[in-house]
């Protein structure tokens, strides 16, 4: 299995590793990573955009699905995800810690909890649901 330098290499880059996502866990049974919050997180209103915290828990999901993919597997595609936030943040790190819910042939379904480093607080529950992509079979 790719290891969190893996990850953080081919996000470099991209949109995760613009937002500052730093993956240190990659397993079967979970990914972790977290964002060192800066003044560019945040909403016009002061407080963590909620587009931070779903990136956060989108990415650390998308990587748990990717370690996991089945070995004919091409790649995945988010079908759909959902988050709910329940706090926020202003300072320091919020980490995310993904586990999956289901590891099917077709589908992955994933769970995520943010949450406030320093304090432990809450900060979102957020799920989706990926579709593994296989090559086509030709006729």
């Amino acid at each position: 299995m790719k290891g969190p330098k893996h990850f953080n290499d081919i996000c470099a880059d991209k949109l995760p590793g613009l937002l500052g996502i730093v993956v240190s866990h990659v397993s079967d049974e979970a990914v972790r990573a977290e964002i060192a919050i800066k003044e560019s997180h945040m909403a016009p209103n002061g407080f963590l955009h909620a587009g931070t915290v779903v990136t956060l828990a989108d990415t650390s999901c998308g990587n748990g699905c990717v370690a996991n993919l089945p070995e004919s597997a091409l790649g995945f595609t988010t079908i759909e995800l959902k988050s709910n936030h329940l706090g926020t943040a202003r300072d320091g790190t919020i980490e995310c810690v993904a586990t999956p819910a289901h590891m099917g042939k077709t589908t992955q379904v994933w769970d995520a909890v943010v949450s406030h480093k320093q304090t432990g607080k809450t900060i979102a529950l957020f799920r989706c649901t990926q579709m593994i992509l296989y090559p086509k079979i030709s006729s």
